[in-house]
């Protein structure tokens, strides 16, 4: 089944179109890899599929649903975003339980709120009196962690991964890769895994396009492998 299905997407910045006639899907389950130098139109992508700004034509299918247009936030029980600097997508006056619960709130309901967020830092490999603590006060890795429990915590379809390792070291890097692999496999979530590290998808996509001058490709097992 197609969770994400993206059709004919296009975009313009000025006179120059960055993305040019985009078409690809991803399966529940699936991680679909993105890979592409900075500045080429990865991030633009992965903000127009979660309607954070709007494409200049074509369409985006989530489970089904044309979402090209859609107003409102409900969608967004269906997708999930993890961004590159984990520190900046959190509210630092808020503590890290308090922003993994608020998805929980609002489509989901709020009973026994804490003790759901604390099975979430557990399961994403953090001590639930992590629940207590602010951004400032924990690593750039434990803060990617907290990302994945807040993105996970209302069971979504689909989990955009946009450049969410690129800020931590390399060790914290594979152990973020593999948590996140593990989660998607264990909750059949599809995952869009945005990245310019081809050595990262190796260890998480299923597939890989790559974005070249506003186009996507398939790039073959055997380039990746080589790389």
């Amino acid at each position: 089944m197609n969770i994400l299905e993206v059709k004919h997407v296009k975009k313009y910045f000025g006179n120059r179109l960055v993305l040019k006639d985009i078409n690809f899907t991803v399966e529940a389950g699936e991680c679909l890899g993105i890979v592409g130098l900075s500045g080429g139109g990865k991030s633009t992508l992965a903000k127009i599929i979660a309607r954070l700004i709007p494409s200049d034509g074509g369409n985006i299918f989530l489970c089904g649903e044309d979402i090209s247009s859609a107003t409102g936030n409900d969608f967004y029980k269906n997708m999930q975003m993890i961004f590159q600097m984990p520190e900046e997508s959190f509210n630092p006056r808020r503590t890290l339980g308090e922003s993994i619960g608020e998805p929980i709130k609002n489509f989901i309901g709020g009973e026994n709120l804490r003790g759901r967020v604390e099975n979430l830092l557990i399961e994403v490999g953090l001590p639930k009196n992590y629940y207590e603590r602010y951004p400032r006060e924990v690593s750039g890795g434990e803060c990617q962690r907290a990302a994945i429990a807040r993105a996970i915590s209302i069971s979504p379809k689909l989990l955009i991964c946009d450049e969410a390792t690129s800020a931590l070291d390399v060790t914290i890097q594979a152990q973020v890769v593999a948590l996140i692999k593990k989660l998607c496999a264990e909750k059949n979530i599809a995952c869009l895994f945005i990245t310019h590290d081809l050595f990262t998808l190796k260890k998480i996509a299923d597939r890989v396009l790559e974005l070249r001058c506003g186009e996507l490709s398939e790039v073959s097992h055997d380039f990746i492998e080589a790389n």
